[in-house]
């Protein structure tokens, strides 16, 4: 038996076997191997941001549900471990009792009862320990997946207000961009009323202004969205009020993305994964342990007497202690399906955490490799934003001159919109890409 419960071991599981072999470092060269900064918020320098952060993570509902489930889990292992202890308890009751005597009629009297009693499973094969540390793991499991939703809920935040800020200069572009088409639709009904021009150049013009201004309401109805959705994360009503910074913060210098096996420590996602691995492991082992003997220790004791007073009375206690194996012999196949349910989900974890730790990597070398691409399109689109106002410009000269027609004019215009639109885009794009290769890396707030 001694031997049957000595190979009852848990499996020593190494964090690192992911199922893959890891780099020495990350497939982008440029990634600095140095530690992942503690506060990423910080290295943006927007300190509106870092209050929106802060009030989220103060107010956030979905934020402080996640907390419950930790208080939840912490008590469902005290719950699991308490059969680790002897359970005592103490009832104490009062009973009316008649008696009916052949030929005497029937007498009544009260009796009354203080009784104690004691039961304890000896956990001599350490089941119980081992089921009430697979408790404490997955509490601990909950627990990082928590810190996990602060991390995300703190990206959510910084890029909608990204999002929301590049949502007003959009506004601002298009505004601007309204205001040159008016300029514009007024030279060329101007230019009608003198006869140089046709109508049709009229029409076309104020076609071109009417398309912008319904770009700008779209812009509007983008901004308030988003402001919305920005008040949700910060758990206020959705009234949809602006809050958005007058310009998109630089991006920060290259972020050091320490070494891939680090990864494994610090994501909380991974450390959860491989928390409940662990904790289905001794839950395994602890169902194979029901086939071992119980030992059970049971007492009980206590007064009875008719009197109240006499309750109290020494002389009126009775105790008894009782001692007791059970073995195990024929329980309908429910120990051996508890052993292969728990062998099953043992399993379902290792492979959960194999995958949850290449995604993980997968996250970190995208947002690497994105980065290098967003920095070469933001130059190439900031040029073109750059030749599409020298375009522009001189457009409305060749136009005033004769030499172009309208379309050729109103498509310099269009050209301008596009490119500002596209690198505000892009620029929005490279700080949100920034902040997914934080939350990859499982930097802190």
């Amino acid at each position: 038996m001694l031997a049957l419960a000595g190979c009852m071991t848990v499996p020593q599981r190494d964090v690192q076997e992911v199922g893959a072999k890891l780099p020495d470092q990350w497939g982008d060269g440029q990634a600095f191997n140095q530690p992942v900064p503690e506060q990423w918020v910080k290295t943006f320098g927007d300190s509106h941001l870092q209050a929106l952060v802060d009030v989220a993570l103060a107010n956030n509902y979905e934020l402080k549900a996640a907390a419950a489930r930790v208080d939840a889990a912490l008590a469902q292992a005290r719950i699991d471990g308490s059969g680790r202890w002897p359970q005592i308890f103490f009832t104490a009751d009062h009973q009316q009792v008649q008696i009916r005597e052949a030929g005497f009629g029937s007498s009544r009297f009260g009796v009354f009862e203080a009784l104690f009693g004691m039961s304890w499973e000896i956990d001599v094969w350490g089941r119980m320990r081992d089921f009430h540390q697979g408790s404490v793991l997955e509490a601990d499991a909950i627990n990082s997946d928590f810190y996990g939703a602060r991390l995300s809920l703190a990206a959510r935040v910084a890029q909608s207000y990204f999002e929301l800020t590049e949502a007003k200069l959009l506004v601002a572009v298009v505004e601007q961009s309204i205001r040159d088409r008016t300029i514009i639709a007024n030279l060329v009904r101007g230019r009608f009323q003198r006869g140089l021009v046709r109508g049709l150049d009229v029409r076309l013009a104020l076609t071109d202004l009417a398309n912008a201004e319904a770009e700008l309401k779209e812009a509007r109805n983008l901004l308030q969205s988003i402001s919305r959705r920005l008040e949700i994360l910060l758990g206020d009503y959705p009234a949809g009020q602006e809050m958005a910074s007058t310009a998109l913060p630089p991006l920060p210098d290259a972020v050091p993305a320490g070494l891939p096996a680090e990864l494994l420590e610090r994501r909380p996602d991974v450390i959860a994964a491989f928390k409940r691995l662990q904790a289905d492991d001794l839950r395994t082992v602890s169902a194979e342990k029901l086939r071992l003997p119980r030992v059970t220790l049971t007492a009980a004791g206590g007064t009875r007497s008719n009197d109240l007073t006499e309750l109290i009375d020494p002389r009126s206690a009775a105790w008894n202690v009782f001692a007791g194996l059970m073995q195990p012999l024929f329980t309908g196949g429910r120990i051996t399906g508890e052993i292969f349910r728990n062998k099953a989900l043992a399993e379902e974890a290792l492979n959960l955490y194999k995958n949850t730790a290449l995604n993980a990597f997968r996250e970190v070398e995208q947002a690497l490799a994105a980065e290098e691409w967003l920095r070469q399109q933001e130059v190439a689109l900031r040029k073109a934003v750059e030749q599409t106002e020298s375009s522009q410009k001189l457009a409305v000269y060749s136009y005033r001159q004769g030499l172009i027609e309208i379309i050729t004019l109103l498509d310099s215009y269009r050209s301008t919109l596009n490119a500002q639109m596209a690198h505000l885009a892009v620029t929005r794009q490279l700080l949100s890409n920034r902040v997914n290769l934080y939350l990859a890396l499982g930097g802190h707030v």
